[in-house]
């Protein structure tokens, strides 16, 4: 097999492995957005997709969870929804592509060729999706965020959201499960039919072997 492709479908697995990681921290971390204000500077409040938080400089935090789905803002709801959607399909992905790639079963019939390369296929493909699931929702809610930043209306004293850290997780596993299902879509692209040659038996018995006899008149000869 080509070391190129074994290459592609490793780094395919070890991104989709990163994303899958960054995509659960995102979804339980609580710090999606941040808000501080100068008439309590020793308490910063925190906005997750389940419950608000309270930390205060002594480093107690304090956190409530929301009292019903229905009754959140529509960007945390959908982003509560598509953040689910997109660890299910990145655990559903890396599921398909960890038996599609080369060094799970190196020795593979002619059979078996169709099935890894669909399994890893379909795993490049839930890695594409997921990545899109990630990245709609983290840049929908940093776009509401800018707006109600810089919105005009609103009085100058009143504190505003800004950006927390699970907002930069949630791009970082969007690009990773990109660049993740890339790479093992382009991997089957080039990836040659290969079978596994079967090993020829071999038989018991084996025919003997004898040297020709030597003619008595070779064997003076050789003496002379």
């Amino acid at each position: 097999m080509d070391p190129g492709v074994c290459v592609l479908e490793l780094l395919g697995v070890c991104f989709s492995l990163a994303a899958c990681l960054c995509s659960l921290l995102t979804t339980a971390m609580p710090r999606w957005l941040t808000l501080s204000t100068e008439l309590l500077p020793t308490e910063s409040f925190e906005l997750g997709l389940w419950g608000t938080c309270v930390v205060q400089d002594l480093g107690v935090t304090e956190c409530r969870p929301y009292d019903s789905l229905l009754g959140l803002p529509p960007d945390i709801r959908l982003a509560r929804i598509l953040m689910c959607a997109t660890v299910a399909a990145g655990l559903i992905g890396l599921s398909f592509s960890i038996p599609g790639i080369h060094l799970v079963n190196s020795c593979r019939r002619t059979e078996n060729f169709e099935a890894k390369r669909i399994l890893k296929m379909l795993g490049g493909i839930f890695g594409l999706v997921a990545g899109v699931l990630a990245l709609v929702p983290v840049s929908y809610v940093a776009h509401l965020t800018v707006l109600r930043f810089f919105d005009e209306s609103v009085p100058s004293v009143v504190p505003r959201w800004e950006f927390g850290d699970a907002l930069f997780f949630g791009w970082t596993a969007g690009c990773l499960h990109v660049v993740a299902g890339f790479l093992l879509v382009t991997s089957c692209l080039y990836l040659r039919e290969e079978t596994c040659p079967l090993h020829q038996s071999i038989p018991l018995n084996r025919a003997r072997i004898t040297r020709p006899e030597r003619s008595p008149s070779r064997r003076r000869t050789e003496y002379v």
